[in-house]
């Protein structure tokens, strides 16, 4: 079942276009993956899809309702919840302030869902108490995430998750998107590490210039030798 379709976007930021026909679709149970160059508009698709960015043309259907133009507030009621690659923790807050934020729009008992945070996250429970902002980067990826999935999503928009980490942070997680997909969190991804992500993906897009130029699934597409030469570093 498809949970996410967004058709031919196109828009950007002021008078300049970096979506031109940007399409893409998630599965209700996918892991689903966006790689391509610098500058081929895929942070600006995932900022596209929760409102960040204003669309010239296009649409975008969530579940059974058009959502084209609703605020990112407005998404995340409706369970479609985005971390940005920056600024994606409040960094005087604790950990545990950092989840309630995210609970934000809950009117009922979120502690059992903090608990399930803790669970994936370990060392967030050690920490509860600790500054977001005195973490190490891979620490503070997951008060980002923990936070996002505070509303329990279905939908998880991830921008540039690994950016920056070192090579044990980076698996672990990717290891975490892999156990949140099986809490039943479809996750649409943005990702420079594309092999790796790619080895988790369902399925991949390669966006360049804002434009699809190959659709797979995550295998194919780490295979497929055009994709390796030009995207994947041989």
């Amino acid at each position: 079942m498809t949970l996410l379709a967004a058709e031919k976007l196109r828009g950007g930021y002021g008078g300049a276009d970096i979506l031109n026909g940007t399409t893409l679709r998630v599965g209700a149970s996918e892991i689903v993956v966006i790689v391509g160059p610098n500058g081929a508009g895929k942070s600006t698709a995932l900022k596209a899809l929760v409102g960040l960015v204003s669309l010239r043309e296009g649409r975008i259907i969530f579940g059974d309702e058009e959502v084209t133009g609703l605020r990112a507030d407005q998404l995340a009621a409706r369970k479609l919840c985005y971390v940005p690659q920056e600024k994606n923790v409040f960094a005087s807050l604790t950990v545990q302030e950092n989840l309630e934020m995210g609970a934000f729009l809950r009117r009922d008992d979120f502690s059992a869902r903090m608990e399930q945070i803790f669970d994936l996250f370990p060392v967030l429970k050690e920490r509860r108490r600790q500054a977001a902002g005195t973490m190490s980067g891979g620490q503070r990826q997951m008060v980002a995430i923990g936070r996002a999935l505070m509303l329990e999503p279905r939908l998880l928009l991830l921008d540039e998750p690994t950016a920056g980490l070192s090579p044990k942070f980076t698996e672990m997680i990717f290891t975490k998107i892999v156990e949140i997909n099986t809490m039943g969190v479809a996750v649409l991804m943005v990702e420079q590490n594309a092999r790796d992500a790619l080895a988790i993906a369902h399925r991949g897009y390669v966006l360049v210039m804002g434009q699809n130029r190959f659709e797979d699934t995550g295998p194919a597409l780490a295979a497929n030798p055009e994709v390796a030469h030009m995207f994947l570093g041989g």
